[in-house]
């Protein structure tokens, strides 16, 4: 019997090339690969020629808390090459590693290390120590471009030898140890006459028959701690392959490294590579509208080739590749030929699988939607726009054709509810256009994952949703975040789920009486109204809530405005849409309750000067303030004596709203720069705060008109008073610059 362990770096096309000459080269019988051992009836679909990579073998728990973990294949990944040659020439095949539901167990036992014990990382080590920036480097450089038949097994041993080396010091982990003894076990019961173990470089020496190490007891096996878990295959992609967005057991570029096995398997062999990349990255600029001759990609293939030559090497690295065409397609500059040789690098490919893989019910059921509602191409990995109108299309013929893009604004909440990054909704820029909706969707394997995860709240979208939706308004602590659930549901075209969160927000908000509470559970109750004839949802039963809740604020409101500048602007936040319901929902709520409260707050001298310059401002928008009473109010706040912080912060929410009503009084004007007048150079100063905020929102359009009005009470020329206030003296910034160093309190 015969036993070979053959080392591998995962994703690595060096190590499948290798691998495939050892296999044919020992014809085995039976073949090994560290692989969960539970996964091995999926070895059947991962070898189907329908299936195209990169696609990931994927264990979830099927409880809570959830859990997941994966193994990702690249086409070029060495587990899969030996599972292709496997299978094409009928060995037997078995997956050696620990089984997932212990690999989920053990998940739960590790606990994070101490800070400022970080364990060091001995492939950056080994990198450093042989001059190379990263461990990714020193692969590709004495790896990736051995050529001579048998050499590559032996580096990978000698290097796992190394690795293990510059470990031992600090303890293996106990996982790796555990997961060792069990490949160990399984290679003593499984070997054959000619046995080919596929495992990480790492690993490798201490699988070996020599090794001197005790395979794991079955009595060690059976009291390994585990979980409940399901197995499935899913796509995956480039990008995520990637171990600049996360997977570190990668390779930085996966699309370069599947450009390096097509050169591999050709005739030219791994000479060709330089000319792929070079030729591809030009390429991919022309279609960007970037002129690039093949003499500029010819001349980078050269300069590749002699930067090789600078270090020694017969082959160009991706280093020797991007620089050179950094140099001939970027003409110096990276920023111009980045997007192409991320593109040449990464990649934006994805894995595809073919009907009939079985699939978990919430993905079968995600993917029916998908096509049911015309989605299919927007499942990719380029983030492309959705605009919605959720209106009826009269030009349509059939139900589900008319309210397509409804079905569909349904279809993508639910996925948001859920967690799953596939739709991100994003402001239309027509706040009014309650018919219209835009999504951004993108397509990723965490997608994939979220999706599958999701299979512990419900076997479909629509009732996992309707779980989550659920789960968010028991375990709610405030009336706002039920009424959001209410707002969710609205959205993701769930009634039942609905009408039970304003059963809760009903009874909740019995105990909840603060405005700055109260308030954003309104405006949510407001948008579900105002969205529900749209989305064809009865909101009839949401009324009368509505008009509870908006009392209740309105009766609090007192109380709220009872409070320091730093908790003002949240009342005022409450306030303005509480003014805006009102006028809205006129016939449903309370409206004279509302003014009334209004005109208590602005009439009311010792509650905050902010809030009640903004009631004020509200009733002059609503003309309930006559120019006597206006004059009145302005005269008791803006009087000589009146603190900055009450006058001047009186003004700054007076001047929130209705702008052009309040430019066009002239007696505001002549009394606020008589106030302005009247202050000493210390109160001036806190004045100028709320003064600079108050004029922050003005238009110069309207800033103008101000000077219009000042030239007046200065009795000045017009554009005098233009010069004064729009262009500063530089005493007057130098004064303006030493607020820095203000001492403002609490303001």
């Amino acid at each position: 019997m015969s036993l070979h362990v053959f080392g591998v770096r995962h994703h690595s096309p060096s190590a499948s090339w290798h691998l495939l000459s050892l296999l044919d080269r020992v014809n085995p019988d039976r073949v090994l690969v560290e692989c969960p051992a539970d996964a091995e009836p999926w070895i059947v679909h991962l070898t189907d020629p329908g299936v195209k990579p990169p696609v990931a073998l994927m264990a979830y728990t099927d409880e809570l808390p959830a859990r997941s973990m994966l193994l990702p294949f690249a086409e070029y990944s060495p587990e899969l090459t030996a599972l292709r040659w496997a299978a094409e020439h009928g060995a037997e095949v078995r997956f050696i590693d620990l089984p997932s539901p212990v690999f989920l167990a053990l998940q739960d036992c590790i606990e994070e290390e101490p800070s400022g014990d970080k364990r060091p990382d001995p492939h950056r080590m080994v990198a450093e120590s042989s001059g190379y920036p990263d461990y990714d480097s020193y692969w590709e450089a004495n790896f990736e471009h051995i050529l001579a038949d048998g050499f590559y097994q032996a580096a990978a041993r000698e290097l796992g030898v190394a690795l293990r080396g510059l470990d031992r010091p600090f303890g293996f982990e106990a996982e790796t140890l555990v997961r060792e003894a069990h490949m160990r076990r399984v290679i003593a019961r499984e070997k054959g006459d000619r046995t080919v173990v596929v495992c990480g470089a790492y690993h490798a020496p201490v699988l070996e028959e020599d090794s001197g190490l005790p395979p794991m007891s079955d009595e060690e096996f059976d009291s390994l701690p585990r979980r409940s878990a399901v197995t499935t295959i899913m796509p995956y992609n480039n990008l995520r392959l990637s171990s600049r967005t996360g997977y570190g057991a990668g390779n930085r570029s996966p699309r370069y490294f599947g450009l390096l096995w097509e050169a591999m398997n050709s005739k030219s062999g791994i000479g060709r590579t330089a000319s792929l990349y070079l030729t591809e990255a030009a390429a991919y600029m022309r279609e960007s509208g970037m002129f690039r001759s093949p003499a500029e990609a010819i001349e980078g293939v050269r300069l590749a080739l002699a930067l090789a030559g600078l270090r020694g090497q017969c082959f160009p690295t991706l280093y020797d590749l991007r620089s050179a065409a950094v140099t001939c397609l970027g003409q110096g500059d990276m920023a111009v030929c980045a997007e192409a040789l991320n593109a040449v690098e990464i990649g934006t490919d994805i894995g595809e699988l073919p009907e009939g893989i079985s699939r978990s019910s919430i993905q079968d059921d995600f993917y029916r939607e998908l096509a049911r509602l015309k989605l299919e191409r927007y499942k990719s990995p380029v983030a492309m726009d959705l605009e919605l109108d959720l209106r009826e299309n009269r030009m349509a013929k059939g139900e589900e054709a008319r309210f397509l893009d409804l079905r569909r604004s349904c279809f993508l909440n639910r996925l948001e509810a859920l967690g799953v990054g596939f739709a991100q909704k994003r402001a239309s820029g027509q706040k009014s256009a309650t018919w219209k909706e835009l999504f951004v969707l993108c397509w990723s394997p965490e997608a994939e994952i979220q999706l599958v995860e999701n299979v512990l709240r419900g076997e479909t979208v629509e009732l996992a949703a309707a779980h989550s939706i659920r789960e968010r308004f028991e375990d709610a602590s405030s009336v706002d975040e039920i009424a959001g659930a209410i707002e969710t549901a609205l959205d993701c075209g769930l009634p039942d789920m609905m009408h039970a969160a304003c059963s809760a927000l009903q009874a909740f908000s019995v105990d909840a009486c603060g405005f700055t509470e109260l308030s954003p559970a309104i405006k949510s109750l407001a948008n579900t109204l105002n969205y529900g004839g749209i989305r064809r949802i009865d909101t009839e039963g949401l009324k009368p809530l509505l008009a509870q809740l908006f009392l209740r604020a309105t009766l609090a409101l007192p109380g709220a405005a009872s409070c320091g500048n730093s908790a003002a602007s949240a009342v005022l936040d409450g306030m303005f849409e509480l003014d805006k319901i009102s006028l809205d929902f006129f016939e449903l709520v309370d409206g004279d309750g509302w003014q009334s409260a209004l005109d208590a707050l602005a009439d009311s001298d010792a509650l905050n000067p902010l809030l009640s310059g903004a009631a004020c401002s509200l009733l002059c928008e609503r003309g309930l303030i006559d120019d006597g009473r206006l004059e009145l109010l302005l005269g008791r706040r803006l009087s000589p004596g009146i603190p900055a912080d009450i006058g001047a912060g009186w003004f700054e929410g007076l001047s929130r709203r209705n702008h052009y009503g309040l430019i066009s009084r002239i007696r505001l004007w002549e009394l606020l720069s008589g106030y302005i007048d009247s202050l000493g150079p210390e109160e001036f100063k806190r004045a100028l705060l709320f003064l600079r905020r108050a004029f922050s929102d003005f238009t110069v359009a309207e800033k103008r008109t101000i000077c219009d009005m000042l030239a007046e009470v200065l009795g000045i020329h017009k554009e005098e008073a233009e010069d004064l206030v729009m262009d500063l003296s530089e005493n007057d910034q130098a004064m303006i610059d030493s607020l820095n160093e203000f001492d403002f309190g609490d303001l």
